[in-house]
């Protein structure tokens, strides 16, 4: 952590062993995956509140969103500024970077809104329906 701390980034300890790294309003929860490795726990997100917000693809437009409910539209500000914390804190921690995920901001969950319950399994079929 020491790195990060070098590389500008803020490192506040957290339960479990985890700590939280952010710069400006961006923030990810990294954890020691074992022989001192760090390893990102919580994808980097924007800050809202205490919480760090998701980026969610609606397909149409990206959302930031909170695992409480608080959600907004995502700003060219907002994935800019996650893309970058994510390469400097890559490059901080000595972890891979992997070159799709350099070209841009990777969203964390995909939502499209013309795809009802996708996520939940199968979803009933207009000719099942009673």
């Amino acid at each position: 952590m020491s790195q990060a701390r070098a590389a500008g980034f803020t490192v506040k300890g957290m339960e479990n062993g985890r700590v939280r790294i952010s710069r400006d309003q961006v923030a990810a929860t990294v954890e020691d995956a074992g022989d001192g490795v760090p390893r990102v726990a919580e994808q980097a997100g924007v800050m809202i509140g205490q919480e760090i917000a998701r980026l969610v693809d609606g397909g149409f437009q990206k959302f930031i969103a909170t695992r409480s409910g608080a959600r907004r539209p995502a700003t060219a500000e907002d994935l800019n500024a996650v893309h970058t914390f994510q390469e400097d804190l890559r490059e901080a921690l000595g972890l891979v970077s992997l070159y799709n995920e350099s070209l841009g901001t990777v969203s964390n969950i995909y939502l499209y809104d013309r795809v009802v319950d996708r996520d939940r399994g199968v979803a009933t079929r207009p000719w099942e329906q009673q």
